[in-house]
């Protein structure tokens, strides 16, 4: 455990560029407890934390700027890709179109906070066209402010949390092996919630051909579109005859929805 420690101190600059741009790329590799660690070893001298800050707002910024691109330059189908990989599909791409809804580019001031939200902001960024010296203006704020707000709290209690690492070194390999399991676990257990939802999808779900052949069939089917206002008008597209509500407008809207034919719902 000691020579981990020590690898850390020599290493500490590559270890927190790479971890920090590992999960803004969307891996789940939680990046709070290495800047914490960072903060903590630049309060015990080991590590200069305007450097810290600077790779730590490198790392994301390259990342986000990779995801913008992507999503400027391929739509709505990078989301799709995302939410295929996220360990939350459920909710991947709807809050963050609530959260841009509201509060447009101002949202990735904060991002970065919400879980599920800081690696999809990027490209819905792009994919609503937001122009490229507006997000880099917000992105930089929210990724300093994100930063610098974990490496702050490391340097601040970085006494505290060097009793915790001494500890952790008492108790050797037993406690680094812990840390891994305990996150491979919770990977493990986000990976399982996400295969139970996708099973439970599939079981009432209807493919675009299907669809497609029931229509031309002259079958009684009535489409309701529930994806969000921004993407319906970004995607341009939209299925002949259907309607288009607001997924929290079904209770108010529902009859409004032919009840002598299949329903079938749309969304992303």
């Amino acid at each position: 455990m000691g020579e981990s420690i020590e690898f850390l101190v020599r290493h500490g600059y590559a270890v927190l560029f790479a971890w920090v741009l590992a999960e803004q790329l969307g891996l789940p590799l939680p990046a709070v407890p290495i800047l914490l660690a960072a903060g903590a070893l630049a309060g015990a001298g080991r590590m200069n934390l305007a450097a810290a800050l600077g790779l730590a707002l490198g790392a994301a910024l390259l990342s986000d700027i990779f995801w913008y691109e992507l999503g400027r330059r391929r739509g709505a189908r990078i989301l799709n890709l995302l939410c295929r990989v996220s360990l939350e599909p459920d909710s991947c791409v709807r809050k963050t179109e609530d959260v841009f809804a509201r509060h447009g580019g101002k949202s990735l001031l904060y991002a970065k906070f919400v879980p599920g939200l800081n690696t999809i902001a990027p490209p819905l960024a792009g994919v609503f066209q937001l122009r490229l010296p507006q997000f880099l203006l917000y992105d930089a704020a929210g990724s300093l402010l994100w930063a610098g707000t974990f490496l702050g709290l490391g340097w601040l209690f970085s006494d505290q949390l060097e009793r915790v690492t001494m500890v952790a070194v008492q108790f050797g390999s037993w406690s680094l092996g812990l840390v891994f399991a305990g996150l491979a676990g919770y990977v493990a257990w986000k990976y399982v919630e996400r295969r139970r939802f996708l099973g439970e999808l599939r079981i009432a779900r209807i493919t675009p051909d299907e669809l497609l052949a029931k229509l031309e069939a002259g079958e009684k089917v009535v489409v309701v579109d529930l994806r969000h206002r921004m993407e319906f008008e970004a995607d341009g597209e939209k299925v002949r005859g259907a309607l288009h509500f607001e997924p929290d407008e079904l209770e108010s809207r529902h009859p409004e929805i032919p009840r002598d034919r299949d329903i079938v719902l749309y969304c992303t």
